[in-house]
């Protein structure tokens, strides 16, 4: 199951929640075909400015960052990745501006199998 946990500033979350939820879905499901959409969780984290800092200061303006939860074997298909990689990119874009692009950052974090469980179940 892809899984998506995307933390944004929350002046630039207000309002696009909806947008950004679809266009990331619309990605995951452009790599991985129709039957993903019911699958892929996207869960949209809003920090304060003040609470965001990079290099030991607060950040002005962040861009997106994305961990994205992804079974291990699809590492074997780098093509996959990348294009993971440039989908959620431009989602991310196309709802928040060109002004976030440069800076998003995409992390796959690979479950090997038999270590997700889903009601109770391992899957």
């Amino acid at each position: 199951m892809p899984h998506l946990r995307v933390d944004v500033l929350e002046s630039d979350l207000a309002g696009n929640e909806a947008a950004l939820i679809a266009g990331l879905t619309d990605a995951v499901v452009e790599v991985y075909g129709p039957w993903a959409r019911e699958i892929a969780v996207v869960r949209l984290h809003g920090v304060v400015a003040s609470r965001w800092g990079i290099g030991g200061v607060t950040a002005v303006a962040p861009a997106p960052s994305v961990t994205f939860g992804i079974k291990e074997a699809a590492f074997a298909r780098p093509e996959m990745i990348a294009a993971l990689a440039s989908g959620v990119t431009e989602a991310i874009a196309g709802v928040l501006g060109d002004r976030v692009r440069d800076g998003v950052t995409v992390e796959f974090v690979g479950t090997p199998d038999g270590r997700t469980a889903v009601g109770g179940k391992i899957s």
